[in-house]
């Protein structure tokens, strides 16, 4: 049995374009969507999901605590925290190590995007603040919508996936300026585990390149806004 619990499969939106076979697409969202009071729009950042729980930080499977190189450093923030967890799990998105989006206005590599607690997922104000008191930053909000009409709901995701990263996003292989890697929406109150399904939900832009299986054998840190020349 494993020792901590990953974070569930998040629905793509029946419009988001950047689904694969392996993905799942909530095609009833719009009757979850309407029982949200608050719907909180977030960026998607191109990373690894790790969690940090008191028994360790966690890559996306959750096995075993992850040794990677490329968490080193959230290891090591880790290991000061530790103690002061109890039964709180924290979910980031690490950019620690360079995926299909080079961030070029990074101030840190690892951004909160959820914080649970036995059975239930926090607010997000709850999640704000827990985690600027262990001293982490969260993803970028982009917006907060109070959903009434799905047309104008789904019109709107779509202009907000149109920006460029809050972060400077390039693509790896052009090196050229790109947009976001999409939009994840969650309802602004906590809600419990067993129902993430329909608090959560996603937009992915289409062409959005994966990252293959051997990306580890030459991966890269992700420099911080500084380590870019200033002009």
């Amino acid at each position: 049995m494993s020792i901590s619990r990953k974070y569930g499969r998040t629905y793509h939106y029946p419009f988001s374009p950047g689904t694969t076979s392996d993905d799942r697409i909530h095609h009833d969202y719009w009757l979850a969507v309407q029982k949200i009071t608050s719907v909180i729009h977030t960026e998607k950042l191109d990373g690894e999901n790790n969690c940090l729980s008191r028994y360790g930080v966690f890559a996306r499977s959750h096995a075993a605590p992850t040794t990677s190189a490329w968490t080193k450093a959230i290891r090591d923030h880790w290991n000061l925290i530790r103690h002061d967890l109890g039964d709180m799990e924290i979910f980031g998105e690490n950019l620690y190590a360079v995926h299909s989006i080079e961030y070029r206005k990074l101030e840190h590599h690892y951004h909160v995007f959820a914080i649970r607690i036995l059975d239930t997922w926090l607010s997000w104000e709850e999640v704000k603040f827990y985690a600027a008191l262990f001293d982490f930053p969260t993803v970028p909000e982009v917006k907060i919508v109070q959903p009434q009409d799905e047309l104008a709901y789904r019109q709107d995701i779509l202009l907000l996936v149109q920006q460029h990263s809050r972060f400077d996003s390039y693509d790896i292989h052009t090196e050229q300026p790109c947009t976001c890697e999409g939009i994840v929406s969650r309802n602004a109150e906590e809600y419990k585990v067993d129902d993430f399904m329909n608090n959560v939900f996603k937009y992915v832009r289409k062409g959005h390149v994966k990252t293959d299986e051997h990306w580890t054998r030459h991966w890269r840190r992700a420099k911080l806004q500084w380590e870019y020349p200033q002009v």
